[in-house]
């Protein structure tokens, strides 16, 4: 529908009717011809930015894998060094003859700790330096299940009480033994001096 020009007669009427109307807002300047706004232009909608897309593309590569814990005998070999490295050296090849033994076999966990405790204060009140705690491997649990059990109670025990008072104060450190001395089975435990 087109729109028809006002005619002479219509824009002198409008004229009366507005010189004898209240203006709303008198504190505007009046303009002669009210100015006509432009047509709003429509908004048109955005683009959708899509980009080139394979299926699995933001896929992670490799799964993660899980974090468990690590292994008792890998905790002890990632610990740092608290005695004389070329001591430590020597004492994981072997080379170094304990001083003492203490042998865990058959013990249940109530007669072993106080064993150990007993075993680790005497031989650090008489000097000695370098001891062999052999807890054994421990046997394989025949109860298969979705939690994994560690293998050899005293074996995961023994280094925890160690690291626990009264032990903690008379130990420096402890590390896996070597082959010839029983392997993952035994300790050696490294004493402090008594002062």
């Amino acid at each position: 529908m087109s729109r028809r020009k006002l005619t002479a007669d219509e824009i002198e009427l409008w004229r009366k009717v507005a010189k004898q109307a209240e203006r709303l807002h008198p504190e505007i300047p009046q303009s002669v011809h009210p100015v006509t706004l432009p047509k709003p232009k429509p908004n048109k909608p955005p683009k959708p930015r899509f980009e080139a897309f394979e299926v699995g593309q933001n896929a992670p590569g490799k799964p993660v894998r899980n974090a468990l814990k690590p292994s008792l005998s890998e905790n002890l070999r990632t610990s740092p060094v608290q005695m004389d490295t070329k001591a430590f050296g020597r004492m994981k090849r072997g080379k170094i003859k304990p001083e003492g033994k203490l042998d865990l076999h058959g013990m249940r966990m109530d007669t072993a700790y106080p064993a150990l405790t007993r075993f680790i204060l005497t031989a650090q009140a008489s000097g000695k330096r370098l001891v062999l705690v052999v807890t054994g491997k421990g046997k394989d649990r025949d109860e298969p299940g979705p939690i994994p059990t560690p293998r050899g109670v005293l074996r995961n025990q023994v280094p925890q009480w160690l690291a626990l008072p009264p032990l903690a104060q008379a130990v420096l450190q402890v590390t896996p033994a070597h082959i010839s001395h029983g392997g993952e089975g035994a300790y050696y435990v490294y004493l402090r001096r008594t002062r």
